[in-house]
């Protein structure tokens, strides 16, 4: 029975220490050697403050980099985000002014390896320095996502997938959110954590994982061994199904995960979490899909008086179905894989998932439930 701790916690360093030191000593095995390369793992997907709750908090990530430390570890922090450069990440998210007191390295992903992950995917470009360290401590952020339903412990190791290498592979996957599901989990595998944390401390509901989001107050961190294991605790501990979740099916369906899930600690008394609808990529007879999936199935969607024509969101697209340089984002729905890449890295949360009010209506239908 695979065992996840967690305690309540807050945004106190004392606090993160004693919590954070006792939890990684009781999951820590063997003990870390002097010497040895540690990769710490964060969620900085954009330029946020710490208080929007988008990415991992740099207290968390200073109280588990203070842990290796003392323990003679070499320490890096690397990411690979999607918008902006890794400095000015680092500067708005408040890792330089929290962590610049420390003897570690903060860089980005750079060079690649390729890996073979598996069928169907075989050989993946992965991040060189998360396949060759000799611990990677993946520090994942609990969020909402709109396409995955939450952004955990397996999903944050495909931030070791380096740049735009991420929408290819959304690209790849198409609309089958399952594939991509089992894509990430694959990655996961191959990265190879040797422990998950979850901040879970400030949570972000309704439309994450990006700025459309809302913070939303949990007071907990998660940790195991085995992030699909986490993943589900943290589900649990919510009062949501974890099969919900596309990439615990996916653990399942690869053996990563024992059912049940052992949990150690304090449950936060949390209800309610805003989560995405999830409505179906696909749905009816086959030969309506091309049709479905230009007219019927929930699209982003934008907010003009929020959009400040940027175009993160059309360099960003894996579908090419943002019109570029327009004076605002216009949508080739006909191309959109619906992966809401542009909902997620919208510097400003301009973007939304919408359903269409035809879809909505017609999957009511009887022919469309067969």
């Amino acid at each position: 029975m695979q065992r996840v701790i967690v305690r309540k916690a807050d945004y106190e360093l004392s606090m993160l220490r004693s919590v954070l030191f006792e939890t990684i000593d009781s999951l820590t095995d063997p003990p870390v050697e002097p010497g040895s390369r540690v990769l710490i793992k964060p969620n900085l997907l954009i330029p946020a403050k710490p208080d929007r709750g988008i990415v991992t908090h740099p207290l968390v990530v200073k109280a588990v980099a203070e842990y290796f430390i003392a323990r003679g570890a070499s320490v890096t922090i690397q990411d690979s985000p999607a918008v902006g450069s890794f400095e000015r990440v680092l500067k708005e998210s408040r890792y330089t002014e929290i962590l610049g007191d420390l003897p570690v390295k903060m860089a980005p992903f750079a060079e690649s390896v390729r890996v073979n992950i598996g069928d169907p995917f075989g050989a993946v470009d992965i991040a060189r320095d998360a396949i060759e360290a000799d611990r990677v401590i993946n520090i994942a952020k609990l969020k909402t996502h709109s396409q995955m339903l939450l952004t955990l412990g397996v999903k944050n190791t495909f931030g070791c997938i380096v740049g735009y290498r991420k929408p290819e592979w959304h690209f790849r996957s198409g609309v089958d959110r399952f594939l991509f599901a089992k894509l990430l989990t694959q990655i996961h595998r191959a990265v190879r954590p040797a422990l998950t944390i979850v901040d879970g401390i400030l949570a972000l509901e309704g439309q994450g994982p990006g700025k459309r989001g809302t913070p939303r107050k949990i007071g907990a961190i998660y940790a195991g061994i085995h992030a699909p294991a986490v993943d589900a605790a943290i589900c649990k501990t919510l009062g949501i199904d974890p099969n919900l979740l596309p990439t615990h099916l996916a653990a399942k369906s690869l053996g990563l995960i024992d059912d049940p899930v052992r949990i150690d600690g304090d449950i936060p008394a949390v209800r309610g979490l805003r989560l995405p609808v999830l409505a179906p990529l696909t749905f009816g007879p086959k030969r309506f899909h091309g049709f479905i999936r230009k007219h019927l199935l929930q699209r982003p969607a934008l907010d003009r008086d929020i959009c400040r024509r940027c175009g993160e969101c059309w360099k960003y697209c894996p579908a090419k179905a943002i019109a570029p340089k327009t004076e605002a984002p216009s949508f080739d729905y006909g191309k959109c894989i619906r992966c809401y890449c542009c909902i997620e890295v919208c510097p400003h949360g301009a973007l939304h998932a919408k359903e269409t009010v035809p879809g909505r209506l017609i999957r009511k239908l009887p022919v469309f439930n067969r």
